[in-house]
């Protein structure tokens, strides 16, 4: 397994730790539900330094990027990130990423999937016909999350700049604990506002902030979290994870990322024929969000009925969400079946046990 920069702190703190994405990463520290709780009403941090980066630059980066991204780069500023996907040539989802446009025209970040890396950066490479300049940058790259709605008002008196007023999928770049040239973006994973930062593996700078971090945040209660809270946080909120919700057999539009897919730029991109196809014939199955009405968690592939017991789809996330505490889920279900309220069962252990369509963010 690879480590981060930040593996024997996890260590020394007493996470347990496991294989994620090829990395040996913190799943806990004091349980899920208490670090839930810590990012939902005050501040945590996580390791991400496992997640992949990309620069793309010169005259032809945005052209690439229109090429194999969904969502219209074009649209990008100085300062802007973007939510997008990479399609495939069938209409599946090779990754969903963020672009950042560090120098418009010229400059740009890609944030992918950890376990995504090597095929993302293939597949770009692979329509990089007019010669774009490519790095890879993820093995140099350190990603911080700190999350949580006290997050930028710990942080602020280490940043030079201003971080309270950084505007949803916003970023700039600043010095951060004495560490120059940091980006500081505001595109979290959690639904509880925060931050992420982006700097370089080099002269001790992980310790350097993760020791600043904790050491601001000790009389305010800053708290590590794992990824098993990342897990619970971003599934309350509705957000897919890549090889569960979503993956190279689902549609964006499947999904309910067709707001991320604009079929009317004027760039084309892989799988736009399908798309435009799918979005006028109309989809077959749609990814819902559900609630348990009987005592039950859903898991990964348990199957989902209708009520005369017939196979209708398949639950791709569930969790007993500790905000909620109700047990929640997200999966795939034939359009017929995909209106709120409609009523749902999940096998359970081959019991089918009943749940309830309902909107997403759960509440």
């Amino acid at each position: 397994m690879k480590n981060t920069p930040f593996t024997q702190k996890h260590i020394a703190l007493g996470a347990k730790m496991a294989e994620f994405a090829g990395y040996n990463m913190p799943i806990s520290y004091t349980g899920i539900n208490d670090e839930h709780a810590a990012v939902r009403n005050n501040a945590g941090i996580f390791d991400v330094s496992h997640m992949g980066e990309f620069i793309l630059k010169g005259e032809h980066a945005l052209d690439l990027i229109q090429c194999v991204t969904t969502n219209d780069a074009s649209k990008l500023t100085n300062g802007k990130a973007q939510y997008s996907s990479l399609t495939n040539n069938s209409g599946g989802i090779v990754d969903d990423l963020i672009v950042y446009c560090i120098d418009e025209n010229k400059t740009y970040m890609l944030v992918v999937n950890s376990s995504n890396i090597e095929k993302d950066w293939n597949w770009i490479l692979e329509h990089n016909t007019q010669n774009a300049e490519m790095h890879n940058i993820s093995d140099k790259t350190c990603l911080l999350a700190i999350q949580g709605p006290n997050s930028t008002k710990i942080l602020q008196p280490l940043v030079e700049d201003d971080i309270l007023n950084l505007k949803y999928y916003t970023f700039i770049r600043s010095e951060f604990a004495g560490v120059k040239n940091v980006i500081i973006s505001a595109t979290g994973y959690t639904g509880s506002g925060g931050v992420e930062i982006y700097f370089e593996d080099k002269d001790d700078n992980a310790d350097k902030i993760w020791d600043a971090i904790f050491e601001l945040g000790k009389s305010s209660n800053i708290k590590p979290i794992g990824l098993g809270a990342r897990d619970t946080l971003r599934l309350e909120m509705g957000f897919c994870l890549y090889g569960n919700d979503i993956d190279d057999t689902t549609s964006p539009l499947e999904a309910g990322l067709g707001w991320i897919t604009k079929l009317n730029k004027d760039a084309s991109f892989t799988s736009k024929e399908i798309l435009l196809t799918q979005k006028a014939e109309g989809i077959k199955r749609k990814l819902v969000g559900f609630e348990m009405m009987e005592r039950g968690i859903p898991r990964h592939d348990y199957i989902i009925k209708d009520v005369e017991g017939n196979t209708i789809g398949k639950v791709t996330s569930g969790t007993q969400s500790p905000s909620l505490n109700k047990a929640i889920g997200m999966g795939y279900v034939d359009c017929s079946h995909s209106m709120l309220d409609n009523e749902i069962f999940i096998d359970i252990r081959n019991k089918p046990l009943k749940a309830r369509i309902i909107k997403m963010p759960f509440s």
